[in-house]
């Protein structure tokens, strides 16, 4: 454990620049690993989360490596061409990576076993078993769908036509990686868009992949396998899940005006930014432009009045991952803010629903929880009371750790979590970084 009590702080000024991106970095290894050549990278995210996907890709054959701060090189061994892992791949945290490398390893003829840790070991993977089971490869699994996991690929894999039950770009990401080395075209239809970094990246490394849009907004995606995949040069964006916590931060704390440099704005993650402006908050975008394939700009955000709203369940997928957050941002605004449709959240790296409510009413906030989110009443910016006495728990999870420290900062007494150490999944410097801020 590393507690840690994040005091009130005064006005966030200067100008930073996030991590990158997690998504895209993930899976620029990975498709790095599937295109024959050297891929380089630049701005990749140096977290525990995408180096496990790093060491996983050395594994099965690629290499890998670090040539200078966030830049990398990646040499391919080609779809088709995975070697048999020696040992088990230890995924760390990171669901991300266990999902998508398990539909990369199943149309492959080789098997891998996936370890983690605890937090990751209590996460389902059934929903991504159910297809790549039906694309032929085979799985033992512990009780629940739960890692320790073996995946035996197949060769060749039955390309299908899968339409996805629930909203997921990780279970959407598998198969599309599943088919990549599987003849015949595979087909997914996504009733509820979700984050489509797999989608413009693909067709970056030359994948045969279309995406037609419904009319009712179904979105069906079509790759036709045996791809062969060209080395990329990629700048990876910052991570706009990174980027929530200052720009909350720098919304609620008065006085506060604050740049944060080369934010993704691809759409199908920018939800946040979305809601904060319609409780109210100040957020300019400056210089947009586009970074291989992605939408990217530069954010002022400057201290706002929030007013507390009702989440239309429709943004959730475009934001699923910053609720933590948004639930602290709504507990210092005015007036009721509730959220519904979020029962994704209970299968995080915690149930972030339960989890935020008991932190955020410990730290003085009024809550009340539901089954599929939370209602959460405003202090109208008064500061909240903060824990005095008490460690909140974040459950091992590095977003409730950053949001509770963010709330830290806009309360009397400050907050103390119980364990820092799980920022460095997603985030190593958040804490210097706040601190340069916050000093």
């Amino acid at each position: 454990m590393k507690p840690r009590r994040f005091m009130p702080s005064g006005p966030l000024r200067g100008t930073i620049r996030v991590p990158g991106d997690k998504s895209i970095s993930h899976r620029s290894i990975m498709l790095g690993t599937l295109a024959v050549g050297e891929t380089r990278v630049t701005g990749l995210l140096e977290g525990e989360d995408v180096l496990s996907t790093a060491a996983a890709m050395r594994a099965m054959g690629a290499s890998v490596e670090r040539i200078g701060d966030g830049e990398w090189a990646v040499h391919g061994v080609g779809v088709g061409a995975l070697l048999q892992p020696q040992a088990a791949l230890d995924m760390g945290n990171s669901g991300t990576s266990t999902r998508l490398l398990m539909g990369l390893v199943a149309s492959h003829p080789i098997s891998a076993t996936f370890i983690g840790d605890a937090s990751l070991s209590k996460r389902p993977m059934g929903r991504v078993i159910e297809p790549l089971g039906r694309m032929g490869a085979a799985f033992e699994a512990s009780e629940g769908g739960r890692l320790p996991l073996t995946v035996r690929g197949a060769l060749p894999a039955v390309p299908i036509e899968y339409r996805l039950p629930v909203a997921s770009a990780q279970v959407k990401s598998a198969v599309l990686l599943a088919a990549l080395n599987t003849p015949g075209v595979t087909t997914v239809i996504e009733p509820v868009p979700t984050r489509d970094h797999s989608e413009r990246m693909l067709r970056g490394f030359g994948a045969d992949l279309s995406v037609e849009v419904e009319a009712d907004g179904t979105r069906v995606i079509r790759l036709a396998g045996e791809a062969e995949l060209k080395p990329q040069t990629i700048e990876v964006p910052g991570d706009p899940s990174s980027a929530a916590f200052f720009i909350v931060a720098a919304l609620i704390i008065p006085g506060s005006e604050l740049t944060i440099e080369n934010v993704g704005l691809n759409p199908t993650r920018a939800g946040l930014i979305e809601v904060l402006r319609q409780m109210g908050g100040q957020i300019t975008e400056v210089d947009r432009r586009e970074v291989g394939g992605e939408p990217v700009a530069d954010l002022i955000v400057r201290h706002s009045a929030l007013k507390g709203i009702e989440v239309d369940p429709a943004i959730v997928p475009s934001m699923v991952d910053e609720f933590p957050v948004l639930f602290v941002a709504a507990a210092l605004a005015e007036g009721t803010t509730i959220t519904t449709g979020l029962e994704e959240l209970r299968v995080k790296e915690s149930d972030r629903i339960s989890v935020m409510a008991v932190a955020l009413t410990g730290a003085g906030a009024r809550v009340t929880e539901a089954a599929d989110g939370l209602t959460i009443e405003g202090t109208g910016g008064e500061p909240l009371r903060g824990t005095s006495n008490s460690r909140t728990k974040t459950h091992l999870d590095h977003r409730i750790a950053m949001s509770m420290a963010v709330a830290g900062l806009a309360s009397r007494d400050g907050v103390e979590i119980d364990d820092t150490r799980p920022i460095a999944t997603s985030f190593p410097m958040f804490e210097a970084l706040l601190d340069g801020l916050a000093g």
